[in-house]
């Protein structure tokens, strides 16, 4: 699996490789951890530290969106911070990434991480839903929350089972030569997921400016982010130096997910000056309530001995 990411490796690899009774491929140099939770070859330092960053990666955009759930849950109005252009995009890009890897055989720990993307799209999604439907209806509605839950199940079952698919799909389809037109179209789609990347930012942006607020999202939301998309596209690059072929033409297959990656790495730090200065807004403009009422009483003196 480690030889399909790496052009010209197929032979040194192949050298590594055993037949079992079974006939399936048995990695002799490879790290037995690694092999048996995403059945990848990892021979060498830099492929094993690519993917223990992409590991983390993945666990900061897992735990990205539990911040933002409490907020919305501490507030109950998720619906009036959070755009939802922002979720629909990022759900879009993630959903374009995945197909993406799929059709060009992108590396496993890449497959697994998107799937966990998808995952923290749909519970965040599914809140703002639940919120908005509930704030904008005079009637309670007791079914609105099991729905959401039985929702949020079902998709945590279906998005467990799903790496594993897809990554056993992946394996055999790497013995089969792929046609130069799957190929274009699983590149085409890296592309249109790096656009929904970048596009996703934009609304979240001009919802922060029109309200002047930042207030109801969750700043640990966009700063884990920050983190998953820095490790995420450290994890492609620190491999560079395990290449035996060519580094240009790795870097052009990896380029699409890079883009969106450290794209929107960059547009988070615009999100966090956002949360920087409205907060400083914020904190003038409490400050200047709490002196208001200091004056007041010694007007009410003054006007108290004036009718004496």
């Amino acid at each position: 699996m480690a030889h399909a990411r790496f052009p010209g490796r197929t032979a040194n690899v192949a050298a590594n490789l055993t037949s079992p009774v079974l006939g399936r491929p048995l990695c002799s140099n490879g790290t037995p951890w690694i092999l048996y939770l995403f059945e990848q070859c990892v021979e060498n330092v830099w492929e094993y530290w690519s993917v223990v960053i992409g590991l983390i990666s993945m666990f900061c955009f897992l735990l990205s969106t539990l911040p933002q759930v409490y907020e919305a849950y501490r507030n109950g109005k998720v619906e009036e911070a959070m755009s939802f252009g922002f979720l629909l995009f990022l759900f879009s890009g993630d959903l374009s990434s995945l197909i993406g890897c799929i059709l060009t055989s992108q590396l496993p720990i890449q497959i697994v991480t998107v799937v966990f993307y998808i995952f923290t799209d749909l519970m965040l999604i599914s809140q703002f839903l639940y919120y908005k439907i509930k704030n904008n209806s005079s009637k309670k509605r007791p079914m609105l929350k099991w729905l959401c839950f039985l929702w949020c199940g079902a998709s945590t079952v279906a998005l467990l089972i799903l790496p594993k698919f897809i990554t056993d799909n992946n394996t055999s389809a790497n013995t089969e030569s792929a046609s130069n037109s799957v190929e274009i179209s699983g590149y085409a789609c890296g592309y249109v997921a790096s656009i929904f990347y970048l596009s996703s930012r934009f609304p979240q942006l001009y919802k922060n400016f029109k309200r002047q607020s930042t207030e109801g999202t969750s700043y640990m939301l966009f700063a884990l982010a920050m983190m998953g998309n820095g490790t995420y596209g450290l994890s492609v690059i620190v491999v560079l130096p395990a290449l035996a072929g060519s580094k240009q033409t790795f870097i052009l297959k990896h380029l699409a997910w890079l883009i969106g990656s450290l794209g929107v790495l960059l547009l988070d730090f615009f999100v966090t000056a956002q949360f920087i200065i409205y907060r400083k807004n914020r904190s003038a403009k409490t400050s200047k309530k709490m002196n208001v009422p200091e004056v007041e009483p010694l007007l009410c003196e003054e006007e108290e001995l004036s009718t004496f």
